[in-house]
């Protein structure tokens, strides 16, 4: 069979409407005590290349270990002759994990797909070029919110079995009060016979935790510290990035990783297109993501709460990483 290049429908986000949603988000949750800022929006394109970076770390092993795990057990995944019709990435990325899952166990002359969601237009057209010239493969990308694309993909449905990816350990981003929700959003928009690829990053060390997010080469540093750039150039803002460290912390209680923006002095910030001004105080913390850590025992228990029923599980002990396949 030919194989055909990665043809790219895309379907964009409405530029207004995102600009706004950000201003009012960026109101709304730097208004809050502690003060804080949703984690997508540090995916802008400088925050996507510098994430890219991040995962070449050798301090930040999920990456790299997830994609072992996937090459590994990509024939099984891609399940041979009942290969998917459709694979849905949440969180595409830079396309790289699923290329090397569609490469290593995608059946000769099967044709499939492939939808990426992403809210990074940057990611979306790297991800879409990473699986170009793979046989069989047709993509199309959306620049949406997990959420959104997912009902997206719904609304457009699609002949044969579908597979929805949600990789990267990005479960890891919802608190336990959201992850559930969400694992049944996407059981809800799955027909008989489609599954789930849910990938974890799982309960390690402490020091190997806070060197994936405080690394020497302070890579994620600059990859916190650029949500305030993205703030001064979008929403007309004067944060002064002299003037505030970033700081990755374990909360064993809660079994997450936290990064923070500290402010190293009282300063006052103007935020014109939020018709927001700040005063942060020395010390005080504007939290910017958590990363939530598992057991295996407790992602098989959500999906089954939520309606899956697991068929297989991968562990990969080095590197401390979890793929589970679950179906409906």
């Amino acid at each position: 069979m030919r194989a055909a290049s990665a043809r790219s429908m895309h379907e964009p986000a409405n530029p207004q409407a995102t600009a706004a949603r950000f201003a009012e988000d960026v109101r709304h949750y730097l208004s809050q005590q502690p003060r804080q800022l949703p984690s997508r929006y540090l995916y802008d394109a400088l925050g996507s290349a510098l994430f890219d970076a991040i995962c070449e770390l050798p301090w930040y092993p999920i990456t790299r270990t997830e994609t072992r795990l996937l090459r590994e057990h990509a024939r099984t995944i891609l399940d041979g002759d009942e290969a998917p019709d459709r694979l849905v990435e949440l969180g595409a990325g830079n396309g790289s994990k699923l290329a090397a899952l569609v490469e290593a166990g995608l059946p000769p002359g099967h044709r499939v797909t492939i939808h990426l969601v992403d809210v990074s237009a940057a990611a979306l057209h790297t991800a879409a070029s990473a699986l170009a010239g793979l046989p069989g493969v047709h993509v199309a990308t959306h620049e949406a919110s997990y959420e959104d694309g997912l009902e997206r993909v719904r609304r457009r449905g699609g002949p044969g079995r579908a597979l929805v990816l949600f990789l990267g350990s990005n479960i890891g981003n919802f608190d336990r009060s959201g992850a559930e929700p969400f694992l049944e959003r996407i059981r809800r928009a799955l027909a008989p016979g489609d599954r789930l690829l849910l990938g974890a990053d799982l309960v390690k060390p402490e020091r190997d935790l806070l060197l994936a997010y405080d690394d020497p080469l302070q890579v994620t540093a600059a990859f916190n510290r650029n949500l305030l750039v993205r703030i001064n150039r979008e929403l007309e803002a004067d944060f002064d990035l002299d003037h505030f460290d970033h700081l990755a912390l374990w909360n064993a209680g809660a079994s997450r990783v936290e990064m923070h923006l500290v402010s190293t002095r009282r300063q006052q910030v103007r935020i014109g297109r939020a018709d927001l001004d700040l005063t942060l105080l020395e010390g005080e913390r504007i939290w910017t993501e958590s990363s939530y850590k598992y057991t295996p025992e407790e992602i098989r228990q959500r999906l089954w709460s939520c309606g899956f029923r697991e068929c297989q599980q991968w562990i990969d002990e080095p590197g401390r990483f979890a793929l589970t396949l679950a179906g409906v």
